[in-house]
């Protein structure tokens, strides 16, 4: 973590980015060391220009004649690796705050950010983030460097989910200030109007960007295994209800059913790559999710 970002952060956020930090590197060295090959990147299509060799990257990509006249180690980058910029756009809106269990939904969307940022930062790819409810509150500009991951965590260990989402307002935002085309991965509950929600992500699409849309939910958001008399709580102004949970169950899986069925078929019918994510999976399924749709975008260039 970048030294000038601990002056800013109490105690407990270090620790818990430190934490996020070791946890990422972990998930996804280990994620990493059992494939077989390189995860994503496969055999590059065109040669754009060298980069300065920097420690971890393959010795067999060093460009020796480049070695032989200048005594330096340089390495070929090519047209996949140096066209990809992320930005993470993450929900800090105030359902993100629910859980179950000790972990609430914006504790695992974190999760994610890390182990992303990790993945990409570890193949010199640019990473950016938008936390957002209503409207952006921080954002962290595109950078490539491994201690990028640090500057973005501790921002999000500032946050504390509150208020509405304006999901139109954030793509549109999102859109307007990425002239240059990109990856946009959007992680929320997706609690918001799915028209504007839609519109948003069409308008990326676009403009030429690749959308991932991480659905988090929480076990009981899909499962409702609620039983006795239960005072449910809204979040988002949307006020309180008691009740017998068993009365509701079916007809609210119904309802949950058809929200997820509706949010799967219109990201299908707009190229958008949707997983829905409980908060008790482990990210290495996200992971794996991502790398098969960076497989999947490779393989669509080059044909």
């Amino acid at each position: 973590m970048p030294a000038d970002l601990k002056e800013y952060l109490s105690p407990e956020a270090v620790a818990r980015v430190s934490r996020l930090e070791l946890q990422a590197r972990q998930v996804v060295e280990g994620f990493l060391s059992g494939q077989h090959r390189s995860p994503y990147f496969g055999q590059s299509i065109e040669f754009v220009q060298h980069r300065e060799y920097v420690p971890g990257d393959d010795v067999r990509r060093i460009d020796w004649k480049v070695w032989s006249k200048t005594d330096k180690y340089y390495i070929k980058q090519y047209e996949e690796e140096t066209n990809l910029r992320t930005t993470l756009l993450v929900d800090i809106s105030e359902s993100m705050q629910f859980g179950s269990g000790k972990t609430t939904k914006y504790d695992f969307a974190c999760s994610i950010a890390a182990a992303l940022t990790y993945l990409l930062l570890r193949q010199q790819d640019a990473v950016s983030l938008l936390a957002f409810d209503d409207e952006v509150r921080s954002r962290v500009p595109s950078r490539s460097r491994q201690t990028h991951l640090g500057a973005i965590l501790s921002v999000l260990m500032q946050e504390s989910p509150s208020e509405k989402t304006d999901m139109y307002s954030i793509l549109r935002y999102t859109a307007d200030e990425k002239s240059e085309r990109g990856m946009v991965v959007l992680i929320s509950d997706l609690f918001a109007p799915r028209d504007g929600l839609f519109r948003g992500l069409n308008l990326l699409r676009r403009r030429g960007h690749d959308v991932l849309v991480f659905h988090l939910m929480d076990d009981e958001e899909l499962d409702f295994n609620y039983s006795g008399t239960t005072r449910f709580e809204g979040l988002e102004e949307t006020g309180e209800l008691v009740c017998d949970p068993r009365a509701l169950r079916e007809g609210y899986l119904a309802a949950v059913n058809e929200f997820l069925d509706d949010l799967r078929r219109r990201c299908a019918g707009s190229v958008i790559d949707y997983q829905t994510i409980r908060t008790s999976e482990h990210i290495d399924a996200i992971l794996r999710h991502y790398i098969n749709h960076r497989v999947g975008l490779s393989h669509s260039r080059r044909n």
